[in-house]
């Protein structure tokens, strides 16, 4: 009789850590052209823009390094790598993004974004966009006061490899 409560107990908290959470923090990440919808773990921290030292002979979308916590990281243009154009505006920041490609040695990886990326929670209930996507968008949403593209960070992270920079 005195196992039935924990049984009871451990089957409960069974269900609660397997139930899918109804809302997740993401980062509303506003680019020359479009705004990005990233989920909150995969940035690691927004930092200054720093004009990176430009390569001759590298894609437009690598736009260089840039120097952070006692690393050297490739800064890339989003919005060029998915045939766009690259533009720095006077608000310009960079996101330290957290490299999913499974590599040893990548850890890290820079984008340029054109202003403060803005937290906000995303429900199940998101709406999806019936748009034409670009390369590297898994997706296109509607978070009511502004539309978002889903980037496919795993294949940013990929080019990146297959150029050889990484």
């Amino acid at each position: 009789m005195s196992d039935l409560p924990v049984a009871n107990t451990a089957v409960a908290n069974a269900a609660v850590a397997n139930a899918a959470p109804s809302s997740l923090t993401g980062l509303l990440v506003p680019l020359a052209d479009r705004n990005l919808l990233l989920p909150n773990v995969a940035v690691a921290e927004l930092i200054t823009y720093r004009a990176p030292h430009p390569v001759d002979g590298l894609p437009s979308w690598y736009l260089g390094q840039v120097a952070w916590r006692d690393l050297r990281l490739p800064l890339l243009s989003f919005e060029a790598a998915s045939d766009g154009q690259a533009e720095v505006s006077p608000g310009a920041r960079v996101i330290v993004i957290n490299a999913l490609g499974g590599r040893p040695n990548v850890k890290f990886f820079a984008l340029l974004v054109q202003g403060i990326p803005r937290s906000l929670k995303v429900g199940s209930d998101l709406k999806r966009l019936d748009v034409p996507l670009a390369p590297l968008e898994l997706d296109a949403v509607d978070l009511g006061d502004a539309h978002a593209r889903i980037p496919d960070l795993v294949a940013l992270e990929q080019k990146l490899a297959d150029s050889g920079l990484i």
